[in-house]
Order: C-alpha cells, then sequence, then structure tokens
C-alpha cells in the first residue's frame, strides 16, 4: 500500500515539474499565434458535400465595395471617398462616411467591413490624444501610420481594413496606403477599395507634380467617379476632404461631403413640367359607352349580434 502511494506521489510530483518546465520554456513578450492551430482544428473538422466527395468547407467572408483615394498636392492633401456601404450585392446604406478623423491634423479614408475599420481607427484615434497630451506636441502621420499597422498586423488579416491616411505635420503633408495585413505604402497618390483599379486609371492619366489645389481637387472628383460608375461595390455620393495650411501656418481641414451626386433623381424630376402633365382637360378621354347600377338600401332587419 505504502509502495503504490510513493508511486503516486512521485506522479504527481513529475508532472508538476513537467507543467512547471513548460511555462518557463513559454516567451514573456512577442507575438503569440495560438489561435492558428484553433483556425486549423475548424477547418479540418468543417465538411461540406461534393458529390460523393467532402472537401473544407470555407468561411463565408461578406464581400463589400468601396472606393477611396489620397492625393498629395503641393499645398497639402486631398482625401476623397464614395459613400456606398454593401453586403454582398445588397446597398446597406447611401450615404455612409467613409473619411474617419484620427487627429486634427489627420483624417484616414477606410475600405473593407464599416465596423472594422470604424473601431480600429476610434481606437488608434484616442491612443493620438493620448498621446498629445502627455507630449503636449502635435501628432505626426508617421506615428498613426506605426500605430494603424501595428494592430492590423496583430490580427493576421482578419481585420477587414483597407485604410488610406492622410496628414499634415512638421515634415509636411504625408500619405499612406495601410493593407489588411500590416503592409504599408507612401506614394503621392494612392487608390483602395474595389473600385481602385478605375480611380487609379484616372490618378495615372491625369496626376502632375505641384498640383494646385482647384486641380487636386477635380482630379480626386472624377477618380471617385471613375470607381463610382465602374463598380457594383460604388456608388452614392462623393466626399471629398482637404488639409491645409493657412496664411498664418495653422492646419485647417475642409470637409465637402456629398459634394457631388451623380445619382441624384431630383433634377430629373425637375426637368418635367408637371402642371402640363398632370393637368388633363375635361372632355380629353372620350367616353365610350355609360352604364349606372342602382344601389338598394334595406332599412330593415335584425341588427347582428356582437
Amino acid at each position: 500500500m505504502s509502495e503504490f502511494r510513493d508511486t503516486q506521489s512521485r506522479r504527481r510530483e513529475n508532472a508538476h515539474f513537467e507543467q512547471s518546465a513548460m511555462m518557463m520554456e513559454e516567451p514573456e513578450g512577442g507575438f503569440s499565434f495560438s489561435n492558428v492551430r484553433r483556425n486549423e482544428f475548424i477547418l479540418n473538422n468543417t465538411t461540406q458535400a461534393a458529390g460523393n466527395k467532402t472537401k473544407n468547407a470555407p468561411f463565408k467572408v461578406q464581400k463589400t465595395g468601396t472606393t477611396i483615394v489620397g492625393l498629395v498636392y503641393k499645398d497639402g492633401i486631398v482625401l476623397g471617398a464614395d459613400t456606398r456601404a454593401t453586403g454582398g450585392s445588397t446597398v446597406m446604406d447611401k450615404n455612409c462616411e467613409k473619411i474617419h478623423y484620427i487627429a486634427p491634423n489627420i483624417y484616414c479614408c477606410g475600405a473593407g467591413t464599416a465596423a472594422d475599420t470604424e473601431n480600429v481607427t476610434q481606437i488608434i484615434s484616442s491612443a493620438l490624444e493620448l498621446h498629445r497630451l502627455n507630449t503636449d506636441s502635435q501628432s505626426r502621420v508617421a506615428t498613426a501610420m506605426t500605430l494603424l499597422k501595428q494592430k492590423l498586423f496583430q490580427y493576421q488579416g482578419h481585420l477587414s481594413a483597407a485604410l488610406v491616411l492622410g496628414g499634415l505635420d512638421v515634415t509636411g503633408p504625408s500619405l499612406y496606403t495601410i493593407y489588411p495585413h500590416g503592409s504599408t505604402d507612401r506614394l503621392p497618390f494612392v487608390t483602395m477599395g474595389s473600385g481602385s483599379l478605375a480611380a487609379m486609371a484616372i490618378f495615372e492619366a491625369g496626376y502632375q507634380d505641384d498640383l494646385d489645389e482647384a486641380s487636386a481637387k477635380k482630379l480626386v472628383q472624377q477618380a471617385i467617379l471613375a470607381g463610382i460608375f465602374n463598380d457594383l461595390g460604388s456608388g452614392s455620393n462623393v466626399d471629398i476632404l482637404t488639409i491645409k495650411r493657412d496664411a498664418a501656418g495653422q492646419v485647417i481641414v475642409e470637409k465637402e461631403f456629398n459634394i457631388i451626386k451623380p445619382n441624384e433623381v431630383s433634377v430629373l424630376r425637375n426637368q418635367i413640367n408637371r402642371n402640363v402633365v398632370t393637368n388633363i382637360p375635361r372632355g380629353a378621354t372620350r367616353v365610350v359607352r355609360q352604364h349606372f347600377e342602382p344601389l338598394v338600401v334595406v332599412e330593415d332587419g335584425t341588427p347582428m349580434d356582437l
């Protein structure tokens, strides 16, 4: 009996030692990709019938559509976006704001899942607000870009947020694209979203160095309209936001939302002279024959019991 107890005690001590050793071997910092094994397990155990065979069923992803652009001109940044939010082939919102506030001198356009883009930009905006309070200095665009790419990289692309980040700081105008997996580019003009190819065609044909503000806004409007008319996931109106400096050197932001409504039908309706259409004179319709059915009213009878 005593030997059995000793054996059980040694087993418990060995198990405790092995568990302690495993805990000591775990890294104290860095990234954790433990969910990769979970995702593989779920995918391998989720099958669907395909004839006489079974295959792994891919996760269903809701398709979205957007056209967002950004452009650097000689005095600042111009950002543009359409206003259609889609879920598959359904238009979920006709006037969705896709240009998000990051800092007083930094704004960000978002493509992908609306919830992801809004919450990611709000989280980074709050972090930059705390940073400004601690440092008593203006936020830099590179700081916002780094925080956004680190946040997206942690989720390995599962946050559906493709971003166009633009702003004006002490280093001048800066424009970045941030992909859902965390990679970034810095370019003089960028496009993102399902309508990005059509918008990029307009930029590549019309972009020039040292554009003035009016020409930059017009080019951004044309790029968004190209996405609206050539991409089913983009549509509705055109939003424009300009970040520049005034005569005193202060950063100012000009918002021009719904500046163009290419699908507005009220203008076409106003062109129709409804007085002529609706005011039809008497006798315009010829009467072929008339028939009157007499109506007989019976006053007698017992009221119905309720």
